[in-house]
């Protein structure tokens, strides 16, 4: 009975850590303009915000370690300044997002109160959580995170059935693509990496059960928190897909007026006037758990690096909520604008990271680690530049790789160094065997 209760208890923080601003926002207009093509660009959209994040948390359950280990494998060096690049743009981007949206959706239409205050309030709440450190997988898992789940469900279900299923034409030459690169703006691959440490320095303040049965509690989770995940985004791209003849966008607000306005007409046709309290409590608490989460994987590995330093935790976590409080002055929008360049960076790395982390040791050597993020890394440029500064010269490059101009041109390249490095490394172990 314990076993299952640790279990439940532990996929629903899981899936709570990961369910925030972005996850909740982004699939109903991601359906909307998908129209008839909803189901491929729920594909592409489960593959870098499910299936890539799932993995993630394999990996850990794998390695039950600490972020630091992702990494090490290509050099001590490099792992460090990724851990210090993945939690600085964790506490400056996702972070301040979750109190943006909670600010801009939840919170300013019944208030009208200034972002400075809310945001304040909000990384106070987060802070208090954080310096609990000992109670917070209990506490999301036990109470924040079934209530989440019950309104979701209950906006999906009475959404559907309440709606007329008619679909608008798609507006996506490649709905699956659409849906990838959509999914990048989750942050779920990077929040699998950060909260799967949270989990599982949680996971070891409650028990001192044997690494094999800690692995098999955190891979368990982590495949109910990902179905979890799954029937929650399928659901709010259906129903964004589906509400396409009854309501109206406007196609001239900027991406985060058209999700809100969205998501709140959805909310508002499916549960009638009292849908809009029900969308904003909803919001602001799928936003702080999240954030509850980032900062308390920063301020985690931190205190790790320092001596396992308490003061190191509580200064970290402190830092991390005022970044939270003048970052969150932004809006929603402008957020996702200025992470669009460091996802279309990271991302690609993180995603390598994973898959090279959860698959057999003997097809991970670390010269495979170092090929393929060497290759990603620099194959993931021609994205970031073209985003930042497009040209013609650029154009002709981009037209040379495979998949570039859908911004995945580091995938094929990254595949064909995954082959040649194990190659080879399989190459020098017969020599050296022999």
């Amino acid at each position: 009975m314990n076993r299952t209760k640790d279990l439940l208890i532990t996929s629903f923080a899981l899936f709570s850590l990961f369910f925030g601003a972005g996850n909740l926002l982004l699939p109903p207009l991601l359906g909307y303009n998908a129209g008839e093509n909803w189901f491929w660009v729920t594909l592409g959209f489960i593959i870098t915000a499910v299936a890539i994040p799932i993995i993630g948390i394999y990996a850990h359950a794998k390695l039950q370690g600490t972020l630091y280990d992702f990494g090490k494998k290509v050099s001590p060096t490099f792992s460090f300044i990724y851990c210090i690049l993945i939690y600085l743009i964790a506490v400056a981007i996702p972070s301040p997002r979750t109190a943006a949206a909670t600010h801009e959706i939840a919170i300013h239409p019944n208030f009208g109160t200034s972002p400075l205050l809310t945001s304040s309030i909000y990384f106070i709440l987060v802070l208090i959580f954080a310096l609990n450190r000992s109670k917070i997988l209990n506490i999301i898992g036990k109470y924040l995170t079934p209530f989440i789940v019950i309104i979701l469900l209950l906006v999906i279900g009475i959404g559907l059935y309440s709606t007329q299923m008619i679909t608008n034409p798609t507006t996506m030459d490649t709905p699956i693509v659409s849906g990838i690169l959509e999914g990048y703006q989750t942050f779920d691959a990077i929040a699998a990496v950060v909260v799967g440490a949270v989990i599982i320095i949680s996971i070891n303040l409650k028990t001192e059960a044997s690494f094999e049965a800690k692995k098999d509690l955190i891979k368990k989770s982590g495949l109910i928190a990902g179905f979890g995940l799954f029937i929650i985004y399928a659901g709010l791209i259906a129903v964004g897909a589906s509400y396409g003849a009854e309501i109206d966008i406007n196609s001239s607000l900027n991406s985060d007026m058209q999700r809100a306005n969205l998501l709140t007409g959805i909310s508002v046709k499916a549960l009638g006037a009292f849908g809009y309290s029900v969308l904003s409590v909803l919001i602001a608490l799928a936003c702080f758990t999240t954030a509850v989460g980032i900062v308390t994987g920063t301020a985690d590995y931190f205190k790790g690096l320092i001596n396992n330093s308490q003061t190191v935790y509580a200064v970290t976590a402190t830092i991390a909520c005022v970044f939270g409080v003048v970052v969150g002055q932004l809006d929603f929008n402008t957020i996702i604008v200025y992470a669009l360049p460091v996802l279309l960076f990271i991302y690609p790395i993180t995603i390598v990271l994973i898959l090279l982390n959860a698959i057999p040791n003997k097809y991970a050597s670390k010269l495979v680690f170092r090929v393929v993020v060497l290759v990603t890394f620099v194959f993931s440029i021609p994205d970031v530049i073209g985003f930042l500064s497009p040209s013609e010269g650029l154009t002709t490059i981009v037209n040379l790789i495979p998949f570039a101009k859908h911004s995945l041109g580091w995938v094929l390249p990254a595949f064909v160094g995954f082959l040649v490095a194990n190659l080879v490394s399989k190459k020098l172990d017969f020599l050296n065997f022999s």
